[in-house]
């Protein structure tokens, strides 16, 4: 007799995922080369297995149930754990893992890592590597997580798990700033956090997938503009549509050419970021990973991650 187990194979969570992304079963069908109604009967015999309906069929979108979003979820995580399983199997067999993946925050030089990407991908290793973007908090979390390998620009919290190693990758002087245009540029100094409440803030969202996450630089009450990264918080704040403590290298530019206006503040930032990276004697780091420590052992390396070169 078969069991939920005998049905919830990695194949069968891969096409629910390709259901829940596409969000029709016509269109996941075409994306894994089968007929519909062969994966609408797929899926049912998931369902009967489990007695439970994972999508709602009643428009012609698929969306997923309470049960179908739990289990959606369960299948992220455990297809992540058998990467992991394969790629720690691999690394014991070889000693280059079969994936490396690199968490970079915000406030990382997309460029420079790049830069440092194609010199690894020169290297013609066997080791496949992927980036993921994330923010404040989900930069450690992806790491301790598991769902990455080596984390740039991550704020250290106290208990990190014994097999997680960090090292100062450099200071990150922020400036308060605001657009030309903005009554904040006009303001007496230094502005104090009642003068800052009273005007739109903009943030960036954490992008940790669970928990409070962090909030930086923001007063109580006050209202907040949120966006995705660092990037977008430019935008917006040169469009006067808030104001907000920037990367001193991001905003500089910006200032010299006078779209933005530095402020001084009663309470000013300054950060200081880290990267992060597993490594135990249980479970090594890996040749791939040890050429990444290699470059960021370089005091240029680190310093151009942090000093990225904007035109305007």
């Amino acid at each position: 007799m078969q069991t939920p187990r005998d049905w919830l194979t990695p194949e069968a969570l891969l096409m629910l995922q390709t259901i829940d992304q596409k969000g029709s079963f016509a269109a996941a069908a075409r994306t894994l080369n089968l007929v519909p109604s062969a994966l609408t009967y797929r899926v049912r015999q998931i369902e009967d297995a489990l007695d439970v309906l994972l999508f709602d069929r009643s428009s012609r979108q698929a969306r997923p149930t309470a049960a179908g979003k739990e289990l959606l979820r369960e299948a992220s995580r455990l297809l992540d754990d058998m990467d992991a399983v394969a790629n720690r199997v691999r690394r014991v067999a070889t000693g280059w893992e079969a994936v490396l993946t690199v968490a970079v925050d915000s406030v990382v030089s997309r460029s420079v890592v790049m830069d440092l990407c194609a010199s690894f991908l020169a290297l013609g290793a066997t080791t496949r590597l992927r980036l993921r973007y994330e923010t404040l908090s989900g930069t450690l979390g992806a790491l301790t997580s598991g769902q990455a390998d080596l984390a740039l620009g991550v704020v250290p919290v106290p208990g990190l798990p014994s097999d997680i190693r960090h090292a100062v990758l450099g200071p990150i002087p922020f400036v308060y700033a605001v657009a030309s245009h903005h009554p904040l540029a006009q303001a007496p100094e230094p502005l104090s956090d009642a003068t800052l409440a009273q005007h739109r803030a903009v943030a960036v969202a954490d992008s940790v997938s669970r928990g409070a996450g962090l909030t930086i630089g923001l007063q109580g009450g006050q209202d907040v503009f949120t966006v995705p990264d660092m990037q977008s918080k430019l935008e917006a704040q040169l469009r006067g549509l808030g104001g907000g403590f920037l990367p001193e290298s991001l905003a500089r530019p910006y200032i010299d050419s006078g779209l933005l206006v530095a402020r001084q503040v009663h309470t000013p930032r300054n950060s200081a970021a880290h990267y992060a990276w597993h490594d135990s004697p249980q479970a090594p780091a890996g040749q791939a990973l040890r050429w990444w420590l290699a470059q960021l052992d370089r005091a240029a390396t680190r310093e151009a991650l942090l000093r990225p070169q904007h035109s305007v």
